[in-house]
């Protein structure tokens, strides 16, 4: 890819030797030709002006243009009236690209539907609100909030997200038990960082759920992960009791990805488990904000602040690029987790930790996320309609929060093979057996998510393969 700078051309590193016996004149060419040959200027690239890069290295413009026009005689460059010279497109022999990584971000997206989970809708990320926030915060703060900030956070967005929280998730901490992370997956690496050095080399984790994200960390801290069940009421303790694990992680307010909420008894023992064990309890607060037809249930912090690290971020409220996240722990962990964090990149970045707590403390933040859980309340029904008209009688859970459905299949039916065909129609579907961690016979499910997928998406998503989910043949 060219860049197009602006102005009057890039910055170029050339240097002239005035105690050399080439010329002024040899030595700019010889150096010109160098960066063209070896790509450092790319092919159509613009070349700065004869005038600025006269003054840069001190020489007479007419040097310069002499220099240019036998650069040009060369088919170096080219120049036409009215533009600026640019290096000659065929001037610059193209390295070799490398193929670029099949990421998320790079992931080609199905033309029909793509129905993939955990992404709110991008389209809708309040940059009229966020641009605000920026602008209101560089025209406020003080000077030295430029420098080098807290590596744990800006203590105002502790101090607000502290008060937040406490009011909408019903936790128990001050701002000075917050520490600020870039995103989920620093969050947990943190933890598991910290809880290493106190000797928890294992850790528990739902099955299914999103071991594989957690996998990489664990690995890095020469932790084990030990699969524990999911049922209808959440994470099976009972099951976990039998292991020697010493820390958890669960998702309690809306369980990935079966949707379910960790229910109360089973709370109170896992709880009382962690106490018992001396274990900690890592809660990730997965889609709290998003509720539709239940009531709300509480962060598990606020029960047992001693016991639980509650983890959070504004990736799938605001947007997952702002990457910004926090942690909310014991004190017997702060200092450790403080100077983890410190280690890790001095501080997450601090004009967004500000902008953030003016969104909180505005109310456009709470404004927002009332208008997404309308809009996805809408997506929700038209799901729950496009599969009651084009896969009558396929079962669909997971509903009550979040963004995302399960689907479970026929018992026949194969995951993948389903998987497959759908896109070939051009729909993007995914399985939950890429969410467990144990083997063995499962009935097939589809994880339907329908945070970036718009209305008229999932109608037409749905009609082009509901004959697969309800097993009808080709």
């Amino acid at each position: 890819m060219v860049v197009e700078w602006s102005g009057s051309g890039p910055e170029l590193l050339l240097t002239i030797d005035r105690g050399s016996a080439a010329g002024l004149r040899s030595q700019l060419e010889a150096q010109l030709r160098e960066a063209i040959r070896t790509g450092r200027l790319a092919g159509g690239e613009q070349v700065p002006s004869s005038r600025k890069l006269a003054h840069t290295l001190g020489l007479s413009r007419g040097l310069v243009q002499d220099c240019y026009a036998q650069l040009q005689s060369e088919g170096y460059l080219t120049s036409r009236a009215g533009s600026a010279t640019r290096v000659a497109p065929t001037a610059v022999a193209r390295p070799l690209e490398r193929p670029r990584q099949n990421n998320s971000t790079n992931r080609r997206r199905h033309p029909v539907a793509d129905f993939r989970s955990g992404v709110p809708d991008l389209g809708l990320v309040p940059r009229e609100d966020w641009s605000w926030a920026i602008r209101e915060v560089c025209r406020t703060i003080p000077n030295n909030a430029f420098d080098y900030g807290d590596p744990v956070g800006e203590q105002q967005l502790r101090d607000v997200l502290a008060a937040y929280l406490g009011r909408v998730r019903s936790t128990a901490a001050g701002g000075d038990q917050i520490v600020i992370c870039t995103g989920m997956a620093q969050a947990i690496a943190l933890v598991l960082r910290v809880l290493a050095t106190d000797g928890i080399d294992t850790l528990a984790v739902e099955d299914p759920g999103a071991w594989r994200f957690t996998a990489e960390q664990a690995a890095a801290n020469g932790v084990a992960l030990t699969p524990i069940a999911v049922d209808r009421d959440g994470l099976d303790v009972t099951l976990l009791e039998r292991t020697e694990a010493r820390a958890v992680l669960v998702t309690p307010a809306h369980q990935w990805p079966t949707g379910v909420v960790l229910a109360g008894h089973r709370r109170q023992q896992l709880i009382a488990w962690a106490r018992e064990r001396d274990a900690i309890i890592i809660e990730d607060d997965y889609d709290a904000e998003f509720r539709y037809d239940r009531d709300p249930v509480g962060a598990m912090q606020g029960l047992a602040p001693d016991a639980v690290i509650s983890l959070g971020t504004v990736s799938k409220s605001l947007a997952p690029t702002l990457r910004l996240g926090w942690l909310l722990a014991p004190d017997r962990l702060l200092d450790r987790l403080a100077l983890a964090k410190q280690v890790a990149d001095r501080g997450s970045p601090g004009l967004d930790q500000l902008a953030l707590a003016k969104m909180l403390e505005s109310g456009r933040y709470d404004r927002h996320l009332r208008r997404m859980r309308t809009e996805y309340a809408k997506r929700r029904e038209v799901l729950v309609a496009a599969l009651a008209l084009h896969a009558p009688g396929v079962a669909i859970t997971g509903l009550a929060a979040g963004f995302h459905a399960v689907v479970t299949l026929p018992a026949d039916a194969q995951e993948n093979r389903i998987i497959e065909k759908a896109a070939r129609r051009g729909v993007g579907l995914y399985g939950m057996s890429s969410m467990r961690h144990s083997a063995g016979p499962h009935q097939s499910q589809l994880i339907l998510g329908f945070g970036d997928t718009s209305q008229s998406a999932i109608q037409a998503g749905i009609a082009a393969v509901g004959d697969l989910l309800c097993g009808t043949p080709e």
